[in-house]
């Protein structure tokens, strides 16, 4: 077993290498700017918040990534730059890795555009047993740099990287429901293979993910 084990992380290796060749490849994402009056009223997605599981594997329109990007955590006062979502003493600790089927880009919410990271389908690492999560879409992930957090302890680090998780996740939520899309908020992922093929820090931490896209 330890054998079988070795190879296939020697082969998961091999294939990370692999797919850093081909991300050489990866152009930036330019998004637009975003549509604020599009989409249902507050208390009307509040109604219709729901969580799905399944996806009709169709790509999302490029207004539709843009406009969920910046309502989950998007630059919503440019000249102090502050977020449509709250954090922790506006640390802002939380990156949005984008998961496709072409490739992970991190969102980069002061240049509204995505920047690529790695190509190649991670999906199926989001998922894990659950499925069909691999056919979303995409899956956001929120990770958290908890360097950013001005407290010592590493837990109270993690608690607050949850709550910061926590509310852009609901953003999400929230925006799906007002325009049509699904989602729902995981914990589920494989960590550490995902640290490994987004290249994360240690002190980067996955906490959420949201996979999102049309419903069947």
């Amino acid at each position: 077993m330890k054998k079988t084990g070795f190879i296939f992380a020697v082969l998961f290796l091999i294939f990370l290498f692999c797919l850093e060749l081909f991300a050489a490849d990866m152009a930036p994402i330019k998004l637009n700017a975003p549509d604020k009056d599009r989409g249902y009223s507050l208390t009307k997605a509040v109604s219709m918040r729901a969580s799905a599981r399944e996806w009709n594997g169709k790509p999302l329109e490029l207004k539709d990534l843009s406009d969920l990007l910046w309502a989950a955590d998007g630059i919503n006062r440019p000249e102090k730059f502050m977020r449509t979502a709250p954090s922790y003493r506006n640390v802002q600790d939380i990156s949005l890795y984008v998961v496709m089927k072409e490739g992970t880009y991190v969102y980069d919410p002061g240049k509204n555009v995505l920047n690529p990271v790695a190509a190649g389908d991670f999906r199926p690492l989001c998922a894990m047993t659950q499925t069909t999560v691999a056919n979303a879409a995409a899956v956001i992930i929120m990770v958290s740099d908890l360097t950013r957090f001005n407290v010592t302890d590493k837990c109270e680090k993690i608690k607050w990287a949850a709550v910061d998780a926590g509310v852009i996740s609901e953003n999400i939520n929230l925006f799906c429901a007002a325009t049509g899309l699904t989602t729902v908020p995981r914990a589920t992922m494989d960590v550490e293979k995902l640290r490994a093929a987004l290249k994360l820090e240690e002190t980067q931490e996955p906490i959420i993910n949201n996979p999102v896209g049309y419903g069947k």
